[in-house]
Parts: C-alpha cells; structure tokens; sequence
C-alpha cells in the first residue's frame, strides 16, 4: 500500500528515487520530478538514467528539469550535462504562466532533443495549478525514441480531456533529428479540481485510421509512396482511412508517418521514421504492423498511451482501471513511482492472453 503524508510531510522529507529501478532512463526523471512539484516534496534522484549507454543527463533531461523547476521555482543541485545525481527542492507551488524553454540552449551546438517530452513534464503540473499557462517549446518535435507531436495532439490531449485537462496544442515549426528547430506551443486551462477517474476495458470497433506521412527537404514522391502504401496494406485489412501526404519546410530533411486509431472509445497512435537507406514503403509498413498488433488485442489502449496515464490518474477523485495490450517496463514504473510519493496504490494483472489489467486507487493525503 502506498503511504499517507500530511503536506508538512511532503514538504519536509527529501524522497530519494534510484534513476536505475525499473525502465532506467529519462521517464522515471520527469515523472519524478513532475510529482515533486505537484507534491512540493524534494527529491533526491541517484543513478540517473544508468540503464542507458550514455547514463546521466542529455540535453532533453537537463531542459525538462529546469522546465520543472521554473514553474516551482525549485533549487537545484546537479542540473548539469552528464550529472547522474540531482537534487530538487520546489520553493512554491507550481504557478501558471508564460513559459519558453529551449532545448538547444542546454548544450553548446544545439540539439534536436524531444519538445514533445520537455511538455509532459510540465503538462500535468501546469494543468493541476490554479490559472491557465501558455508554454512554448523550442527542440525535435519529430523525432525517434520520442512521441511525435502528432501523437500528442491526436491521440495523449485527447485522452487527457476524457479525465478533465483542457488543452489546446499547435505546432509552429518541424523539428526533425538532427537539427531540431521545430517549434510546440500548448495552452493549458489550469484547475484545482481534482481529476476524472478513467474506466476503459473495451475500446470497441475501429472507426477509422487518419494521419498523414510527412517529407522534408525530401523529394515529394517520399510522402507519397508513404501513404499509398499504409493505405494499401489497411485497405487489405479491411480498416478504412484517411491519410494526408505532406511536404513541410524545416532546418534538415526528415520523414515519417503518424497514424491515429480511432475506436469508439479511445484513440491509439503509431509511427514510423524514416532513414537513410529505409525504403518509404518499409517506413508504412512499420507503422501499420503496429497499429494491426493493438487491433487484434483484447486490450483497449496501447502501452505508449497506458504508460502516460498512470500519473494524472493518481491525482483523479476516484479508482480508475484499463486494460493495456502490454505490460511495459514503462508502466511498472509509472506505478512504483507514484507510490513512492505516497499517492496511489496501484495494481497491474497479467492476463493469459499477454495483456495487462491496470487498477490505481489514489491515497487521500492529509493535511
């Protein structure tokens, strides 16, 4: 069970995180610190990102730990490229606001770190402050080993919505690795109410997969053959469609294709990037082959999107359960984590089938 503390509690006792438990990497860093502000407890995080071939803090890291922190005006002891330890200590409650964080300013040269991960680490923060927040942020917006904006305006915000937070989400510029330059803007309508629980075991039937495939800098045929080739392969499955081929301006070549399941009951993503050497056809097929493999699960939503549920479920007035077609190392984390911080106690089931059932009764903490 996860424990109860009273507010001078959170505050007072510094919660030491080992960055090496679970998943190991970045996540674990932003939804810890993330916790931290909304707790206002400090936190002490060891073995950042160990798990990794490069461990400690890259550009993405340190940018979103001083994005948190600039919204709670905490103290920092750490926050430097490489560090493995960092300390974390909220002055205030998080306040709403007018933010701007770049990632390329975190290094000498730039960098095409994730926009996309620097956002939801402040999101959740920001929605459950009291007034509303415009946050900009400069970096990758499309780029691998991150949600794309894509994903996070058709398939994360329109989840969040079902459980109370209000956004309103516009890409100003594409990043794309290696260059960056890309451009996201978020509005954020802050509540201190607490959050929706969120009940979903079934999706229901497929409605329809939209998206588009994108090109840069790129001969236009790239984007094409992207398209016609998801909508082929989806045709032949049976699953209707509405792809959108694109040619769009940013600092350096990049391609990809960005798909949203539309169920009855809730929405999946699915991308691909493209590379050097990759044919457009196989960058289709990559994204299909996944979205094909949630579609035959029993399971309502897919393990990207369950993952990112788990924190602003902590914080919702009630049990909240899912089903998920894989159990991440992502998702176990997620739930140490909040139960680390006293929040929720939360349960995790592997079915037969390979899927998860996922159960999180938030604590109510004293005051």
């Amino acid at each position: 069970m996860a424990r109860h503390y009273s507010a001078s509690e959170r505050r007072a006792k510094r919660l030491i995180i080992d960055g090496s438990h679970g998943e190991g990497g970045g996540q674990i860093l932003r939804s810890a610190l993330s916790l931290a502000a909304i707790t206002e407890r400090p936190v002490r995080l060891e073995n950042i990102r160990a798990r990794r071939r490069r461990p400690g803090l890259a550009t993405q890291h340190l940018t979103a730990v001083r994005a948190v922190a600039a919204i709670c005006a905490a103290q920092l002891v750490g926050d430097e490229l490489h560090s493995e330890n960092l300390e974390f200590t909220p002055g205030e409650p998080v306040k709403s606001g007018h933010y701007v964080f770049d990632v390329a300013a975190a290094r000498k040269g730039g960098s095409a770190g994730s926009a996309p991960l620097v956002l939801q680490a402040v999101l959740i923060p920001l929605a459950l402050a009291d007034g509303p927040s415009q946050v900009d942020i400069h970096g990758g917006t499309h780029v691998p080993w991150s949600p794309p904006f894509d994903y996070l305006q058709d398939v994360w915000l329109p989840t969040l919505a079902m459980i109370g937070v209000t956004t309103d989400i516009e890409l100003r510029r594409w990043g794309w690795f290696p260059a960056g330059g890309g451009l996201v803007r978020c509005s954020i309508s802050g509540s201190t109410h607490p959050l929706k629980p969120f009940r979903l075991v079934d999706k229901g039937p497929l409605q329809i997969v939209s998206g588009r495939s994108v090109a840069a800098h790129l001969p236009d045929h790239i984007s094409n053959r992207m398209a016609e080739r998801a909508k082929a392969l989806l045709d032949e499955a049976g699953i209707p469609s509405a792809l959108n081929a694109d040619v769009v301006e940013s600092k350096n070549s990049g391609a990809g294709i960005f798909l949203t399941a539309q169920y009855a009951h809730v929405r999946g993503g699915f991308c691909a990037h493209g590379k050097r050497g990759k044919q457009a056809e196989d960058v289709a097929a990559e994204a299909v082959e996944q979205l094909l493999a949630h579609k035959t699960s029993s399971a309502a939503l897919e393990h990207h999107l369950a993952d990112q549920l788990i924190l602003p479920l902590a914080f919702a007035n009630g049990t909240s359960q899912f089903s998920v077609d894989r159990i991440t190392g992502h998702l176990e984390t997620h739930a140490w984590l909040v139960e680390q911080f006293g929040l929720a106690s939360v349960k995790i089931e592997e079915r037969e089938d390979g899927t998860g059932h996922v159960r999180i009764f938030p604590q109510e903490i004293g005051s």
